[in-house]
């Protein structure tokens, strides 16, 4: 009975050991996390204000994009920061964007996200165009800072008719 009891203080003792170091990491990662939500947060604010340069600090300079509309993808900062300043030109109108159902997992100084993007965009005729978007994320902690290095959006598509389901539902 000794013995079970020493094995089994011992085995209390290492746990006991293991919890205590466990906040440390839980808060780092709880802080990372946060720092992530605010990216976003301020992603959406850059957005709602059209401001390319603003959504563009968010960015990798080495960053690579498959973004909802052509060319299939975008290699690079300067690349996929033309594409917003193309797609604020073409949509000059009000703009709104809420991201939701964020997932964040934390991996060291990787991390990886995916959330919807439900937004409204407005065209040079004043006519408004409601779209939901899936994205995916990894971002890369880079000098204290988390930035996107790869940006996966996209859109179902009905396979029957060949057509993109822009505001997909769950």
């Amino acid at each position: 009975m000794r013995k079970h009891l020493s094995a089994a203080t011992l085995l209390l003792s290492l746990a006991t050991a293991m919890v205590g170091s466990v906040p440390a990491t839980a808060q780092a990662n709880s802080a990372d996390r946060n720092a992530i939500q605010a990216l976003y947060k301020n992603f959406t604010d850059a957005f709602n204000k059209k401001d390319a340069n603003a959504i563009m600090a968010f960015y990798s300079h080495d960053t690579f994009v498959f973004d909802i509309v052509p060319p299939r993808q975008y290699d690079g900062w300067d690349a996929y920061k033309k594409d917003w300043d193309d797609t604020f030109a073409m949509l000059p109108g009000p703009a709104s964007t809420t991201v939701t159902d964020l997932n964040i997992t934390v991996a060291g100084p990787v991390a990886y996200t995916h959330y919807i993007v439900d937004g409204t965009v407005t065209d040079k005729e004043g006519k408004q165009k409601h779209l939901v978007v899936r994205s995916t994320d990894v971002l890369r902690k880079e000098k204290g800072k988390w930035l996107i290095v790869l940006e996966h959006n996209s859109f179902p598509v009905d396979l029957a008719t060949g057509q993109a389901d822009m505001l997909s539902k769950p």
